[in-house]
C-alpha cells in the first residue's frame, strides 16, 4: 500500500483490528495524525512517513514490517510453544496480527538477535541458503579451547548424525573460554553440535549478527525494534564486510 490511503485502511493494514474495529477506533477519537485526532474514517492520507497515535501510542506506518528482538533465554521462537513462553508474547498486538513470523529461529536457551518480518521475499533472501546469509555467535564453552580446535571448525567437521561436513566462515577465539563464531548455514542445534564434534561443549549461545543486522547495544532482553527492511544486494559470506544499519 503506497500513496493516499483511508485513515480505515491504514489502521487495517497495520493490524489494529478487524476492518470494523478499525472504524470503531476512529470513531471512538483513539486516532491521531499530526497531534490531530481524526474521527472520519475515510479521510485519506500519504503513507510515506506516516506516524500515527493510537490510543495515545506512537505507531510508524511500515508497509512491510521488520523487527528485531532481543530475544532472553527461556522462550521459544513458536507460536505454540511446549514447554516455555512465546517469543510472540514480548510483541504488541498489532503486529502479531499482522502474522509477522521469525526469521529462523533460537532455541529457548539462546538469547540475543532475532528478526520478524511479514515481508516474504526478504524472508526468502534472508533464510535460503543459497544466499549465504552470516549469523554471528558468542560462545561460552565449558572447556577452555585451544587453537586447534578453533582451525578444525574453520576447516569443517562432521556431525553425528550428518556426512556432510559443516564450517565456520570465521573463528575468532576471544578469550579462553570464548569464541565468536560466524556461520553461512542454519542446521539444526548447529553450534552446539559442531562444539560438540571438537570435544567441548556450549555452555551459553548469544547471536549478535544476522546479515547486515548488529543487535542494538542499547536494546535490553525482551524488547524490540523497527528496521528497515532493504538490505545490502550483495551476500554477506565475510563477517569483516558486513555493513550496519544503525538503530533507529
Amino acid at each position: 500500500m503506497t500513496g493516499s490511503t483511508s485513515l480505515a485502511q491504514i489502521l487495517f493494514s497495520q493490524g489494529f483490528g478487524t476492518r470494523r474495529e478499525c472504524e470503531g477506533l476512529i470513531g471512538s477519537g483513539l486516532v491521531s495524525v499530526a497531534d490531530r485526532v481524526c474521527e472520519d474514517g475515510a479521510e485519506r492520507f500519504e503513507t510515506a512517513g506516516l506516524r500515527l497515535r493510537v490510543r495515545g501510542v506512537e505507531w510508524p506506518y511500515h508497509q512491510r514490517a521488520l523487527i528485531v528482538l532481543h530475544k532472553p533465554a527461556g522462550y521459544e521462537c513458536s507460536q505454540k510453544p511446549r514447554h516455555h513462553p512465546s517469543v510472540y508474547s514480548l510483541l504488541p498486538p498489532p503486529l502479531r496480527r499482522r502474522d509477522v513470523q521469525t526469521v529462523g529461529r533460537l532455541d529457548a536457551d539462546t538469547t540475543g538477535l532475532l528478526l520478524f518480518t511479514d515481508d516474504g521475499a526478504l524472508m526468502h533472501r534472508l533464510t535460503s541458503p543459497r544466499h549465504h546469509v552470516a549469523k554471528v555467535y558468542d560462545v561460552t564453552c565449558k572447556h577452555a579451547l585451544d587453537a586447534g580446535q578453533a582451525q578444525r571448525l574453520r576447516e569443517g567437521v562432521t556431525l553425528l548424525d550428518d556426512p556432510t561436513p559443516v564450517r565456520a566462515a570465521a573463528c575468532e577465539v576471544i578469550a579462553p573460554n570464548r569464541l565468536r563464531l560466524t556461520l553461512l548455514e542454519g542446521k539444526y542445534h548447529q553450534v552446539k553440535r559442531m562444539l560438540a564434534a571438537v570435544g567441548n561443549r556450549v555452555e551459553a549461545l548469544h547471536r549478535s549478527e544476522f546479515g547486515a543486522w548488529a543487535l542494538p547495544l542499547d536494546l535490553s532482553p525482551g524488547q524490540w525494534r523497527w528496521l528497515e527492511t532493504e538490505q545490502p544486494a550483495a551476500d554477506n559470506a565475510a563477517h569483516a564486510s558486513l555493513p550496519r544499519h544503525p538503530s533507529p
